[in-house]
Parts: structure tokens; C-alpha cells; sequence
């Protein structure tokens, strides 16, 4: 499943970035075509930063990279009462 998300990620990305310049750069296209290319790009967006935060918890869970130093729910409501943070 992982295989499968980065592969997602990547495709996610590079519509993002080839819709985006010929959002931005493209000289002679109609109104329509450029807003669709945006919400092309737009989209690529989306779901390239939603795969890549999937592919980061993966990560995390697998143990494959270093956990975020986010405290868990217990420990930092213990932590609001006693007024440490």
C-alpha cells in the first residue's frame, strides 16, 4: 500500500507542476483552458500533500523514520494542568 501512495505522490506532483507553468506560462489558450489547467494543478496539489502526509505517518509507524516529538494527548493535558507549557 505504501508503493502504491508514493506512487500516487509522484503523479500528484508532477500534474501539479505541469498544469501550474501552463497555467502560469501559456500564451493563446482560451479562459476555459487555463481555469481547468488550475484546477489541474490545484488538484495535483491536494493530493500530493495528502500522499505525502500519508507516506510521513507511514514512516513514522513503520519505524523507517524518527517520530515527530508531538506529545501525546495525556501527557500534555498533564502537562497544561500543572502550567509547564
Amino acid at each position: 500500500m505504501t508503493k502504491l501512495i508514493a506512487i500516487i505522490n509522484v503523479i500528484a506532483w508532477s500534474g501539479f507542476w505541469a498544469f501550474g507553468y501552463l497555467a502560469l506560462t501559456a500564451e493563446g489558450l482560451s479562459d476555459g483552458q487555463l481555469v481547468i489547467a488550475a484546477l489541474l494543478a490545484f488538484g495535483g496539489l491536494v493530493t500530493g500533500i495528502i500522499a505525502y502526509m500519508k507516506l510521513v505517518r507511514s514512516a513514522e509507524i513503520s519505524g523507517y523514520a524518527r517520530k515527530s516529538n508531538q506529545l501525546d494527548a495525556e501527557t500534555r493535558n498533564r502537562a497544561h494542568a500543572k502550567g509547564t507549557i
